[in-house]
């Protein structure tokens, strides 16, 4: 049985066909992948609000998002600018993979996303219309645009996509779970699947609901506000934006004569205990399995894109499970997400979209920022510059708040090079 309990011999291969990315490292693939290898961050000063009010500064935004030109005009008052991100998102995972949804028959057309905070944007704006001018001013979109569900939603009616649609709340975990979903529809009949994740909660509301965690950085300067991994490190810059991915069996991509990025092999997740039960986090297991779901040993992995919650504690605790599983300093791991900051349900989306590309190239970008390791980690972490290498099989880790746990292991199948 796999991870998912389907029997192995029922395993449809899933591939990933398109790459739709929005992100602070640029929109589009080219521009992201460009940013990656060339070290570009993404981070600077909240523009989208005033921050100064806030112990937090920095972080991750979008930059050139032109809504009136990625979104129909319709959809735009309806819709929060999570949506928006996925709604561009999706359109461009669907060009690059040269799918016209007319053309594929309307039930075996799937969606799948992960959302961590939903529309909190257009919920911060409803509120203040209630409290400032009263219930006869709150629009009726509300009841709809903030929900976790809405971005399935309205990519799924927009491209038509009547097969089964859904959501998955587990924060940074979500993207992975959603892209576990999808292997498990193609499983059940679906033909393709657009999956992934996006997050937008840069406002004064979504700041103020993430600073309960404890755990961002609150430096000043956008070079050092996240520094996973580092001895430096205090915390992480949020962010927004993502990736979605179309996804279809290999038999789908072959009988249109496309080629992909790569495939989906193994997935799994887990829930870690409480602290006060004394019990060990999960994260290794939850390895293991995946790597058992995909058929894939410990030595055949050649890169790990890190979780890298810029939390010493949680450092410790990844840099300890993954030497657990592929044993002390004997896989390169890297954490391109500095970039960007932690896009919460976007961020585990575009660093399976990053993997891919770089499985697909031949380099492991870097992680910019982190200059100084803490000792102790015993990690062979790629830093200051890409590393050149014929990596084939790589291991996407997601920890969200809370608990939430999982890894998905992809490799390069036999594909031509999309970066090109």
């Amino acid at each position: 049985m796999s991870a998912l309990g389907i029997p192995e011999g029922r395993r449809r291969p899933a591939v990933v066909t398109g790459l739709g990315v929005v992100a602070p490292t640029g929109i589009g693939v080219r521009q992201h992948w460009e940013s990656v290898l060339a070290g570009k961050s993404g981070l600077g000063r909240i523009t989208r609000f005033d921050p100064s009010p806030y112990p937090v500064s920095v972080a991750g935004e979008v930059p050139g998002f032109e809504t009136g030109e990625q979104v129909p005009r319709g959809l735009i008052d309806r819709t929060d600018r999570f949506t928006h991100f996925a709604l561009a998102a999706a359109e461009a995972a669907l060009t690059d993979a040269d799918v016209d949804p007319k053309q594929v028959p309307e039930y075996e057309m799937a969606v799948v996303t992960a959302s961590s905070s939903g529309g909190t944007e257009f919920g911060q704006h409803e509120m203040e219309q209630l409290y400032q001018k009263g219930p006869a001013w709150v629009g009726a979109y509300q009841s709809i645009a903030w929900f976790y569900a809405a971005t399935t939603g309205q990519v799924a009616i927009r491209h038509g996509m009547r097969g089964p649609c859904g959501v998955v709340c587990a924060e940074q975990a979500g993207g992975l779970d959603a892209l576990g979903q999808s292997r498990r529809l193609l499983d059940t009949g679906s033909r393709l699947v657009l999956s992934g994740g996006t997050d937008a909660s840069l406002c004064p509301y979504g700041l103020t609901a993430q600073l309960a965690t404890g755990a961002l950085s609150t430096a000043d300067d956008p070079t050092r506000a996240y520094l996973p991994f580092d001895e430096a490190a205090d915390g992480y810059a949020p962010g927004e934006g993502g990736a979605i991915l179309l996804v279809e069996t290999q038999e789908s991509a072959r009988e249109r004569g496309v080629h992909h990025y790569g495939r989906i092999l193994g997935y799994a997740a887990g829930f870690d205990p409480l602290p006060s039960t004394g019990r060990p986090p999960v994260l290794a297991s939850v390895i293991r399995r995946a790597l058992a779901d995909a058929g894939v040993t410990a030595q055949g992995v050649d890169v790990v894109f890190a979780d890298a919650a810029g939390v010493p504690d949680l450092d410790r605790a990844e840099a300890a499970a993954i030497n657990e599983v592929f044993g002390v300093g004997q896989v390169p791991v890297t954490a391109p997400k500095t970039l960007t900051g932690r896009l919460y349900a976007g961020g585990a989306a575009l660093d399976v979209a990053t993997a891919l590309l770089s499985l697909s190239a031949g380099v492991i970008p870097h992680t910019t920022g982190t200059d100084r390791p803490a000792p102790g980690l015993g990690i062979d972490l790629v830093v200051g510059r890409p590393r050149h290498t014929a990596a084939r099989t790589a291991v996407v880790l997601a920890r969200g708040h809370g608990g939430f746990t999982s890894a998905l292991v992809v490799d390069a199948g036999d594909r031509t090079d999309h970066t090109k």
